[in-house]
């Protein structure tokens, strides 16, 4: 496994990571996440990522008892939860957010659910334009002072969202945001590759990015049959199809089965070198995996060292052959 700072803190994180959304609690029992756990904890994963709207609350548990269960030291792995959409169904206003009442009371749960007495990352799930930014910045910044969090930072935050956070940490000496968890794949890559690029150069931005597979629509299984059983056809996620496809559904399509086709030329399986390409980045911190069983995540582990081996010319082609399909053609 490699290690890479996340962002410009000291914290190792691993290249590769395991992420519970739409798995724990809708696909993975208690028992089988501490199987999937296991195989990524002893392949050197060492960042599992979680929020607390994941299964209305269930993922938290179900990796808090797979955590106790397990008995791994302390010390020796990175956890994460996130704030915003609340736990229930239909929350109400002060359960939701990130007002400081939620941001607080929203800790304490995570914290309740996954058994442990600190979190190492906790992220403002999307952006609050209720709450004023000092508010949300203070109120990270308590929970550090408290010990409950170690380092705070943002998802699907726009970047002068960022910037204006750092801005006013640094008026009152406090600490920033750390890190940013934005969607990233060969179909979404202005944000991270664009509108990051200044503050990668300034303050500084680590990322943990997600839906590396665009939802699995990269792995090529929904070319020839669109209700295959996957991530896109999970019941309430069916949302994912449009944000996925977009407005240019018949230029993606064709993309994939390039990218497909490139793939089996290489000798790969469309995950494994979709999943390489995005981990070759040098702003990209470490790619969340999602994964529902184990042979799946063993699959595409080897996603690292494949990265290591592309060069630069077989990066040119994947980008070629997808880009008109990705957001950077507009």
């Amino acid at each position: 496994m490699e290690y890479r700072n996340l962002g410009k803190s000291g914290l190792k994180v691993s290249a590769l990571s395991l992420g519970s959304w739409v798995t724990f609690g809708k696909q993975v029992d208690v028992k089988l996440a501490k199987k999937l756990m296991s195989i990524a904890y002893e392949a050197g994963i060492n960042f599992f990522d979680n929020a607390e709207v994941y299964g209305q609350g269930a993922s938290e548990i179900i990796m808090g008892k797979a955590l106790k269960e397990l008995g791994w030291e302390r010390d020796s792995y990175i956890i994460s939860s996130k704030v915003f959409f609340g736990r229930k169904k239909d929350p109400l206003p002060t359960q939701k957010g990130l007002s400081r009442k939620h941001i607080m009371e929203a800790c304490d749960q995570a914290l309740e659910s996954l058994q442990l007495d600190y979190l190492d990352l906790f992220y403002c799930h999307r952006p609050d334009p209720e709450v004023p930014t000092k508010e949300i910045v203070f109120a990270m910044n308590d929970l550090i002072k408290q010990g409950k969090i170690l380092y705070w930072g943002t998802s699907e935050w726009e970047g002068t969202r960022i910037m204006h956070a750092h801005a006013i940490a640094e008026k009152y000496n406090l600490l920033g945001p750390v890190m940013e968890q934005p969607q990233y794949n060969l179909f979404v890559r202005r944000k991270v590759e664009v509108e990051f690029d200044y503050i990668y150069k300034t303050v500084g931005l680590g990322t943990t990015v997600w839906s590396p597979l665009a939802s699995g629509y990269l792995t090529g299984k929904y070319l020839k049959n669109e209700k295959v059983n996957g991530r896109l056809n999970i019941e309430g996620y069916e949302w994912l199809y449009e944000t996925i496809l977009g407005t240019k559904p018949e230029e993606k399509k064709k993309a994939v089965e390039q990218f497909v086709a490139y793939a089996q030329e290489l000798g790969y399986t469309p995950a494994q070198l979709a999943l390489a390409w995005t981990v070759k980045k040098p702003f990209v911190s470490t790619v969340i995996l999602g994964a529902s069983k184990p042979e799946q995540l063993k699959e595409n582990l080897k996603a690292l060292d494949i990265s290591n081996k592309l060069s630069e010319e077989e990066i040119e082609k994947i980008e070629k052959k997808m880009y008109p399909a990705s957001d950077l053609d507009c």
